[in-house]
C-alpha cells in the first residue's frame, strides 16, 4: 500500500535527544507498535499507524536504495544504522538517525523488525543530503523503478568503494 500523497511544508520538526523513537513491524513492514514520539512526530494516532506500512512516513527526498539495502541487510539477520527523512502526515519532516535489528523466534527465525531512532548530528544530516539528492537523481532517470533503484544502489557502494570504507564505516564516520 502506497502511502497517501501530501504537500510537503518544508517544515522540519525536532525531538529531543533524550527522546527515542520507537516501532516494531511484522516480516512485511505493517506497524506492530509505536511509541508517544513516533505518534507525535508523525502526528498519527495509534489506530491510525498499527496495520499500516511502516512506508507510511516515506519522505520521496529518500532515495529508495537506502530502504533497499536495509531490508536486505535486515532480512538477512543484521542490524543497520541509517539517517533517515521521514514525512509527517501534515507534510512536515524530521530526521532520525535509525538502528534497526530483526526481531527471532526461540527457533531462530525472523519474526518482525525493531528500529529505534535518535536525534542525528546536524553534521551528518549535511553529509548524506547531497548525496541522496544525488541517488534520487540517478533512480528518477529510469522509467523502471526497480532498475533506477538497482542503479542508484551501485552509486552508492561505487561511493564507499571510493572511499575505500564498507557502508558501517561511513556512517559512523559521520
Amino acid at each position: 500500500m502506497a502511502h497517501p500523497e501530501v504537500t510537503l511544508t518544508g517544515v522540519e520538526r525536532f525531538f529531543s535527544e533524550q527522546e527515542l523513537i520507537v516501532s516494531k513491524t511484522d516480516t512485511k513492514g505493517r506497524i506492530t507498535y509505536s511509541n508517544r514520539t513516533f505518534r507525535t512526530l508523525a502526528d498519527y494516532s495509534e489506530d491510525a499507524l498499527i496495520g499500516k506500512p511502516h512506508n507510511i512516513i516515506r519522505h520521496p527526498e529518500m532515495p529508495r536504495c537506502v530502504f533497499k539495502l536495509l531490508w536486505d541487510t535486515i532480512g538477512a539477520g543484521r542490524e543497520i544504522f541509517a539517517y533517515v527523512v521521514n514525512r509527517s502526515r501534515n507534510g512536515d519532516h524530521y530526521w532520525v538517525f535509525a538502528h534497526v535489528t530483526p526481531s527471532s523466534d526461540t527457533q531462530g527465525q525472523i519474526v518482525g523488525y525493531h528500529s529505534n531512532r535518535r536525534v542525528p548530528r546536524r553534521s551528518a544530516i549535511d553529509v548524506v543530503t547531497p548525496i541522496y539528492r544525488q541517488l534520487l537523481e540517478i533512480e528518477a532517470r529510469h522509467a523502471d523503478q526497480k532498475a533506477g533503484i538497482a542503479a542508484s544502489l551501485d552509486a552508492m557502494v561505487g561511493l564507499l568503494k571510493s572511499k575505500g570504507v564498507s557502508y558501517d564505516q561511513f556512517i559512523f564516520s559521520l
